[in-house]
């Protein structure tokens, strides 16, 4: 059937005007243009560029190296057996 001729989309408004009224279509326009405006300043305040926060510089701590600890003189030995 293709796209709809001028004719069919006049029709179509008419009966979408006669069904909702005319001050009814005209709030829901306004309501449509209310949506897009909010919107656009949404998108606006998003492309603005957001302070750069303040960077906290810390000093670099290294690991401390393990130092060797002292063997103990006394050593546990196995138990012997005296049979």
């Amino acid at each position: 059937m293709g796209s709809m001729s001028l004719m069919h989309w006049l029709i179509v408004g008419v009966l979408v005007i006669l069904l909702f009224g005319g001050s009814r279509f005209s709030n829901m326009m306004g309501d449509v243009a209310k949506g897009i405006k909010q919107f656009k300043k949404g998108m606006a305040e998003d492309d603005e560029t957001p302070a750069k926060p303040a960077e906290i510089e810390a000093k670099r701590v290294n690991d401390p190296q393990p130092q060797a600890q002292p063997q103990a003189s006394t050593e546990a030995r196995p138990a012997q057996d005296e049979r």
